[in-house]
């Protein structure tokens, strides 16, 4: 007589059961993230199309070569808000270029990860680059113009920039280093080379390609900012150019808001003019940065 065992099917393993609507999920959520994505491209390219089309009338030399004029928008330009936006980039870039980079070598290669201290430096170089610009305008008007006595001049915005993107030009030239080998800091530091002489022959030349896009992204960010320089009293029309660090001055983003205020159609098709042309002179700093990071990048 034989024995009958009655089996019980074993269950499915969990990670079937579990993976089994993954695919559905992820496909999901990818559609959505590409939906999300068209959504925004395909409105900024009707913004970018709409005031291309309304400021192209003024699209001529005029718009650079001649000065604001509040009466006859006819002949109006926005050479002195050109000449101002030069002057303060200028000055931003020296303020937040040197300190940011020499503080991201010091930091990344130099300083000791694990104390306290640079751990607090970390942490709060990471909240100012999440602050909102307005918060740098006020620190500026708080400290720069009023404290220091500098006044609404083109060195108190070119300070407040230079203090908006230094966050920005830390991280990127830490992560610009951060990506270079370790074989090669070894390397020289194994043939008798000092560790400083290692980070200024070795580290910092391989690394100028990720530090040059972030400086220059970080500068295309400052280029476009208003509401810092609305706070720090820069003035909306001035029909002269800067003559240095401690004259008034106005930039681009100002000159726009100024013309965008005003009810008369012939100052919106400026303003749209000039927005255009700030477009271009930031797809202008986008394009040379990503050619240099092209150029002198190397595949380790």
């Amino acid at each position: 007589m034989t024995a009958t065992i009655a089996t019980t099917p074993s269950p499915a393993p969990e990670s079937t059961l579990e993976g089994h609507g993954q695919p559905l999920i992820d496909k999901t959520f990818r559609w959505i993230l590409f939906a999300a994505t068209a959504v925004g491209i395909v409105f900024l390219a009707v913004l970018i199309v709409y005031v291309t089309l309304k400021g192209l009338p003024r699209l001529t030399p005029a718009l650079w070569q001649n000065m604001p004029s509040i009466r006859n928008p006819d002949t109006a330009g926005a050479q002195s808000a050109i000449t101002g936006t030069i002057w303060v980039m200028a000055f931003t870039a020296l303020t937040a270029l040197p300190v940011g980079i020499l503080s991201a070598v010091y930091l990344e290669e130099f300083g000791n990860a694990k104390s306290r201290f640079q751990r607090v430096v970390d942490i709060n170089i990471q909240n100012l680059a999440a602050v909102p610009s307005v918060v740098f305008g006020i620190l500026g008007l708080a400290i720069i113009a009023r404290a220091f006595q500098l006044g609404q001049t083109v060195i108190t915005a070119g300070l407040t920039l230079g203090l908006l993107v230094l966050p920005v030009v830390i991280i990127s030239t830490r992560e610009s280093l951060r990506a270079v080998p370790q074989n090669i800091r070894h390397g020289s530091l194994a043939l008798g080379a000092t560790q400083w002489q290692t980070t200024w022959k070795q580290t910092m030349p391989a690394a100028i390609p990720g530090m040059a896009t972030g400086t220059i992204l970080a500068l295309s960010r400052a280029i476009g900012e208003a509401a810092p320089l609305l706070l720090l009293g820069a003035v909306s029309f001035i029909s002269f150019n800067p003559t240095g660090p401690f004259s008034a001055y106005t930039t681009m983003p100002i000159q726009i808001f100024n013309w965008t205020k005003d009810p008369r159609e012939e100052f919106q098709i400026l303003a749209a003019a000039l927005i255009v042309l700030l477009l271009v002179l930031l797809l202008a700093m986008n394009a040379v940065a990503i050619l240099i990071r092209n150029r002198t990048q190397r595949r380790w």
